[in-house]
């Protein structure tokens, strides 16, 4: 009687000696099994754990399980590829067998030279000894390398045979494909590339996993700033921050991609798409862009509830990466940021380079910025001069790190001295021998240095006195005063001091005929006497922040851009002359704690009061530029005006001047000061104060 055979057992059985195999590949040797049939559940059990959770087996994949795995890849591309070349060899069933026994001996020895060839390669360019797990672009390379150069080689060696006299001798790939090396090529370049991304994959996949939910951002910006950005976001998703879209107002980005983020629309566009799209946040990312539009984009987030955050400035941004932690909340020197300025940083490391730079009033705002910036100019040595031993400590425990990185960092030095004593100034100049000096030293407050004349006589006029001193005895080449443009035409005692220091540096300047200038700007934001900090202290008191008087306005500039202003102008400088740097339209103070207010959450009238107060002693409406007679230019830099004749203003008599009001400090004579501060400055419209 017939007996139907049954394929299903024969099937199961062949399954379980597979398992069977399988199973002393995989398990250690302690675990594995005994029986094919009593281990083929287990076994099978165990493959269904690893598949669902085959992120972490992938994440515990070593250089050793790829090498079993490119040996097994590699042994079966060759024959893949040999099957792609002859279109699956399906023209009859005899043609099928013809072919592949044809070629049997050539496909068996290219398979065998692949595997040396290529595993060699691969293990000369050290894709086995490469950490996966974080595979970059760089890594993709290697492959790509050590792919190409061993498929070189292969169709180099079938190349080969196919000559004549080695035709001849029948050797087995007389006759082989030539086609075959590329193909197979190709397809190794898939495998393992894929093999080995997928680890990251699966890296990725976890860290999202254990990240929990993100927020949906959009990102204000398709440019270089927010491609960076967003590529950050997708391999860091820690930040808890999805990419969902781009704006930006450039027609051109719209409807394409950028590492496959869509291009959305422009700012206009914002609230439409944050409804659509679910956006929580809006990021700006534009380092470049002016105030204005920084106001905008703040003001239309505002208006459909959007939080919004923003990149630094390209100024804050030192070594011009993006990085997500750069990512900070919307502040008002933003919203009063001007268009970059095109500095010539080329120039500045030429001048500063290789020198000893000395920078008096290092722990201050502009001081420390001002060694910053000179830092990355590598000079052979930066000396820190400040009288405050704490804002010192600070600035050259900051450099110092930054020396840690480099080996050609500058030598530092931190030197703590008061610039009222030219006994201790001399001796400082003639210790370091400076060759290049910034004069940041100053006391800038207005309403305290009105009640104080005296004291801004000593440190302004006669300290910077000491300090020029001191440059000129220590032959200092270059000399750059650090003034105000409070001190054109000024009302008050800081003014005055100010122009009376500017005096000083002209009268060195014509005396010596060296390169010592003096620079002009206005108020600085994020300074320690700006009027942002007293704003914030007295949004956080709970108001009213006070204003003194409606129709008050100031120029400001950032810090960092009225440094780099100074710097470049310490090249121009050839001596005598003063620099003001071109700080844009003035801005309402009012406005100022508007805007102030606004960015804390806060609404006026309804959460904080604004009230006004009334001038204080020695203060304008508004600030001058130019002192009449003074004749300015613009400088090949656009940013800066130069007064080439400022120098024809210092007074006949400066140094007995100056010896006059050293006598009146001396006597703590405060309206002596104030009248010999107004023969040095005769501009200056002296005030009295209530106390006197």
């Amino acid at each position: 009687m017939y007996q139907r055979p049954n394929f299903l057992a024969h099937r199961w059985t062949q399954a379980a000696h597979a398992d069977f195999l399988i199973s002393i590949c995989v398990f250690p040797r302690h675990q594995r099994p005994t029986t094919i049939f009593q281990e083929k559940i287990r076994f099978r059990i165990s493959m269904i754990q690893l598949l669902r959770h085959s992120p972490r087996s992938l994440l515990s994949l070593r250089n050793r399980h790829f090498l079993g795995l490119d040996l097994a890849m590699l042994s079966f591309t060759p024959w893949l590829a040999f099957w792609l070349r002859t279109d699956g060899l399906t023209v009859t069933p005899t043609g099928w067998f013809n072919v592949w026994s044809a070629y049997a001996a050539g496909l068996f020895v290219y398979t065998v030279l692949a595997l040396i060839i290529r595993v060699a390669a691969f293990y000369h360019l050290g894709l086995y000894r490469r950490y996966w797990r974080y595979a970059s672009i760089e890594e993709l390379d290697r492959i790509a390398l050590a792919v190409l150069i061993s498929s070189v080689l292969l169709f180099g060696l079938v190349l080969l045979s196919h000559q004549p006299w080695i035709a001849r001798t029948r050797f087995p790939l007389w006759n082989f494909p030539r086609s075959v090396a590329i193909i197979d090529g190709l397809l190794v370049l898939v495998l393992v590339g894929g093999t080995r991304f997928s680890v990251r994959l699966a890296a990725r996949a976890l860290r999202a996993e254990k990240n929990g939910p993100v927020e949906r951002v959009g990102i204000m910006g398709a440019g270089d700033a927010g491609a960076m950005l967003v590529r950050e976001m997708k391999q860091n998703p820690r930040l808890g921050m999805e990419p969902v879209c781009f704006f930006d107002d450039d027609l051109g980005k719209h409807d394409v991609r950028i590492h496959n983020v869509p291009v959305l629309g422009a700012r206009q566009d914002i609230p439409q798409v944050a409804r659509e799209y679910k956006l929580r946040r809006i990021i700006i990312a534009m380092p470049t862009a002016p105030g204005k539009e920084i106001r905008e984009i703040v003001q239309i987030c505002e208006d459909v509830g959007l939080r919004t955050q923003i990149l630094p400035g390209i100024h804050e941004l030192l070594d011009g990466r993006v990085r997500a932690t750069h990512i900070r909340n919307v502040e008002i020197t933003d919203l009063l940021r001007r268009e970059p300025v095109q500095t010539d940083i080329q120039s500045v490391s030429q001048m500063l380079h290789g020198r000893r730079v000395l920078v008096t009033g290092a722990g201050g705002s502009i001081g420390s910025e001002l060694c910053r910036q000179i830092w990355r100019c590598a000079p052979a040595e930066l000396i820190l001069l400040g009288h405050g031993e704490n804002s010192i400590f600070e600035i050259h425990n900051e450099l110092q790190a930054l020396a840690r990185r480099g080996d050609d960092a500058p030598r530092l030095h931190a030197v703590i001295g008061d610039i009222r004593f030219p006994t201790r100034m001399e001796a400082i100049f003639q210790r370091y021998r400076p060759e290049v000096v910034f004069h940041a030293a100053a006391h800038k407050h207005v309403p305290l240095m009105e009640a104080n004349p005296v004291e801004a006589a000593t440190n302004n006029v006669l300290g910077t006195r000491n300090v020029v001193r001191a440059s000129l005895a220590a032959d200092v080449e270059r000399f750059v005063l650090i003034s105000t443009d409070k001190a054109v035409n000024p009302t008050n005692v800081m003014g005055a001091s100010k122009r009376a220091a500017e005096l000083v540096v002209l009268h060195a300047a014509l005396k010596s005929g060296r390169a010592y200038v003096a620079t002009r700007f206005g108020n600085v934001l994020g300074s320690r006497g700006s009027v942002l900090l007293t704003f914030r202290k007295q949004i956080e008191q709970g108001g009213p922040i006070t204003v003194t008087h409606p129709d008050v306005r100031r120029y400001f500039m950032t810090i960092p851009e009225a440094v780099q202003l100074v710097l470049q102008a310490s090249v121009l400088g050839k001596g005598g002359e003063i620099f003001v740097l071109d700080m844009g339209n003035p801005v309402k103070i009012v406005d100022l704690a508007r805007d102030l207010i606004r960015l804390s959450g806060l609404r006026l009238g309804e959460d904080i009061d604004i009230q006004f107060v009334g001038l204080r002693p020695g203060e304008k409406l508004f600030e001058e530029l130019f002192i009449e007679g003074e004749e300015y230019r613009r400088t090949a830099h656009a940013s800066i005006f130069i007064a080439a004749n400022a120098s024809g203003f210092v007074p006949y008599r400066l140094d007995e001047e100056l010896a006059l009001l050293e006598e009146a400090t001396r006597r703590d004579d405060a309206q002596a000061v104030r009248e010999l501060l107004g023969h040095l400055v005769p501009e200056y419209r002296i005030q009295v104060t209530a106390a006197e």
